[in-house]
């Protein structure tokens, strides 16, 4: 019998094994949440050890999203070439390796060498878990299972955060590393149990015994078995898969995509990074800014899964758009909160919650632009972009500070990126090419 599985799997009930992969994905993603941040958990204590001036320590807090950044870029999409499974297991080695080389670090330089290698691998695993957890959802609950994923990142930092203070007070920074590497090493047996490989790579790319892989997969989604393969999409010309994305079919939704994630990123990790030092310097106390700091992490917990309940019944990038104007409206509203401390931490968990979403949307929609064979490369390329955002966001508003600016007076200009990337959503339309299911509904 020869069915179309991607299309049953689109329309059919969600299984045990399917919310296993995806809560794989989840747990990738909390990994990726603390390793991401381990640098800012233990920023004072190293810089405390080798006496580190602000200049050496920003080059550590920035190592690690260099290699992000690169990741994203160089690493995830060979996972539209070699798979989405053996891609995450040679990243989370790449992470662990890094994290524990870490914990034995003799100078700045070696430690931020070493950032830069363990984010090489954290950007791979971002970009394919995402995949993953996208492609094993049906389609009605799609942008929830994405956004389900997302916020792994939350609980990853919220969690993780509590724990390197635990181990510092114990053990000092290093064991704060030495955890995050025996953590990320001991995920690559839980997904070499429990995470299959993706069936639309299996479909598109057809490696070694690619039928029985996928009749083995169709069996535990409960789905029949084929009798031989569908018909393959035709693919573009030209074999590197990142000029793909920028074939006439593809190029717009690309070039769009890229500046949302450009300008969501942009404006998320001035928020993230900035906030507990500007509430500090408008008044708070540092204990107060931190708090501050902490709810916008807690806050997006609840921010990720709300997109994902809300796209269940409204299309995704309304909901996403929504987000968008929501935090912007907030970040105004922001700039007159410091004189009052509830009001402060109150607005810096709403803030949370939305600023948050508009990422995790973005998580969400960004896997339905692209077809199969070029999906792990279009999310990749497009979380990639959006890392350059969030290196030069810091060194944007420290510029405008040196310049004159007051500290608070930042939010409402970051207000505007977010309003700019709400009026950029208008003219996406994320629709894969034809034969591909996985369309906005």
């Amino acid at each position: 019998m020869n069915r179309d599985l991607r299309a049953a799997l689109d329309q059919g009930p969600m299984n045990r094994f399917q919310w296993t992969a995806i809560g794989i994905c989840i747990l990738l993603n909390m990994i990726d949440g603390f390793d991401v941040l381990v640098m800012a958990f233990t920023a004072a204590s190293v810089s405390a050890e080798w006496g580190l001036n602000g200049a050496q320590v920003g080059l550590l807090l920035s190592a690690g999203l260099f290699g992000m950044a690169a990741g994203s870029l160089f690493i995830a999409p060979r996972a539209d070439r070699f798979g989405r499974r053996p891609l995450i297991l040679f990243c989370l080695l790449l992470c662990g390796t890094g994290m524990l080389l870490s914990a034995f670090a003799q100078s700045p330089t070696q430690l931020a060498l070493l950032r830069g290698f363990t984010g090489l691998g954290i950007g791979g695993i971002l970009a394919s878990s995402n995949v993953i957890a996208a492609e094993y959802a049906n389609r009605r609950w799609r942008p929830l299972a994405v956004s389900l994923q997302s916020t792994g990142y939350a609980l990853g930092a919220t969690f993780g955060g509590l724990l390197a203070v635990w181990l510092i007070g114990h053990w000092g920074w290093r064991s704060v590393f030495l955890a995050g590497g025996i953590v990320s090493l001991a995920a690559i047996p839980l997904v070499l149990a429990g995470l299959p490989e993706s069936l639309d790579f299996l479909l598109a790319r057809r490696p070694a015994n690619a039928l029985a892989r996928v009749n083995a997969l169709a069996a535990r989604l409960g789905l029949g078995q084929l009798d031989e393969l569908p018909a393959a999409r035709v693919r573009g010309a030209g074999g590197v898969a990142a000029l793909q994305l920028l074939a006439p079919a593809l190029r717009r939704s690309t070039l769009l995509i890229w500046l949302l994630f450009f300008l969501a990123m942009f404006g998320f990790y001035f928020i993230m990074s900035w906030t507990p030092k500007l509430l500090t310097a408008a008044g708070l106390t540092a204990q107060q800014g931190i708090t501050g700091g902490v709810l916008l992490s807690f806050g997006g917990i609840f921010g990720a899964a709300l997109v994902g309940a809300l796209s269940a019944r409204v299309p995704l990038p309304r909901v996403l758009q929504g987000f968008m104007l929501i935090t912007a409206v907030l970040l105004v509203l922001f700039l007159g909160s410091a004189s009052s401390l509830a009001a402060a931490l109150g607005l810096g968990l709403l803030i949370g919650v939305f600023v948050n979403g508009c990422i995790a949307g973005l998580y969400a929609l960004s896997p339905q632009v692209y077809p199969a064979d070029v999906r792990a490369t279009g999310v990749g390329w497009a979380i990639g972009v959006g890392r350059l955002g969030a290196i030069l966001s810091p060194t944007v508003a420290g510029l405008l500070l040196d310049g004159g600016w007051q500290p608070l007076h930042l939010y409402g200009v970051f207000a505007v990126v977010f309003v700019a990337a709400a009026l950029v959503l208008l003219g996406l339309r994320p629709q894969a090419p034809a034969g591909e299911p996985l369309a906005a509904h």
